[in-house]
C-alpha cells in the first residue's frame, strides 16, 4: 500500500468541514459506536437537541438502511461497505451523506424516489408518511425507501439529494444526502 499524506487528507476534511467519516463494511455494532461518537460529537459541538436528535436519527435510519440492503442481496465484505460522512456545511446546518453499492435498477428506482420526495413541500410530506403508515406490510416483504426515506425527508431543512454512479456489472454506487 502506498502511503497516504494524511495531513493533505486531514487538510480536506478541515476545509470540507467534515466531523465525521467511515468507509468500509458496515455491521449494527459499528453502527452503534459510530452513532455514540456522533452523539458524544454533537453534545461537545453545542448542538440544538432538535438538531442532534435529527441528525443521529437520520444517520441511524440511511446506516441501517445499508447494511439491511447488503444483507437482503446476498453481498460479500466489499460489496457491503458504506461510505458516511457527517460535515457542517456554510451555514452551520449538518449534513448526513451515505453512499453504497446497490443493484443499477434498486439504484435507479431509489433516486426516482428521492426526486419524488424532494418535489414534495411539507405538507406533502406529511401526507405521504400518513399514507406510508396506513399501508398494509406483509411480513416477508423487502423494506426500502419507504416510512424511514420519507421521515429523513420530513427532517431536512432542504429537499434530499442523491446521485447514482455506474460501479460496474449491473450495479451503482448510490450517494443521498439530506442536510438538517
Amino acid at each position: 500500500m502506498e502511503l497516504i499524506d494524511l495531513f493533505s487528507l486531514r487538510d480536506q476534511f478541515n476545509r470540507g468541514r467534515i466531523l465525521l467519516c467511515f468507509n468500509g463494511p458496515i455491521s449494527r455494532s459499528l453502527i452503534e459506536e459510530i452513532g455514540n461518537a456522533l452523539k458524544n460529537y454533537l453534545h461537545a459541538d453545542n448542538a440544538q437537541p432538535s438538531a442532534a436528535m435529527d441528525v443521529f436519527g437520520i444517520y441511524i435510519e440511511l446506516t441501517q438502511n445499508i447494511r439491511h440492503y447488503a444483507l437482503r442481496q446476498g453481498y460479500g465484505e466489499n460489496e457491503s461497505s458504506a461510505t458516511v460522512v457527517v460535515a457542517r456545511d456554510d451555514q452551520g446546518r449538518y449534513v448526513v451523506m451515505a453512499g453504497n453499492v446497490v443493484e443499477r435498477g434498486d439504484g435507479d428506482a431509489l433516486l426516482e424516489r428521492v426526486r419524488a420526495l424532494a418535489g414534495m413541500d411539507r405538507p406533502a410530506l406529511k401526507a405521504a408518511y400518513k399514507e406510508q403508515l396506513r399501508k398494509p406490510r406483509e411480513g416477508d416483504a423487502a423494506s426500502g425507501a419507504g416510512l424511514g426515506l420519507i421521515d429523513v425527508a420530513r427532517k431536512a431543512a432542504q429537499p434530499l439529494a442523491a446521485t447514482l454512479s455506474e460501479a460496474g456489472n449491473g450495479r451503482a454506487f448510490v450517494s443521498l444526502r439530506a442536510v438538517i
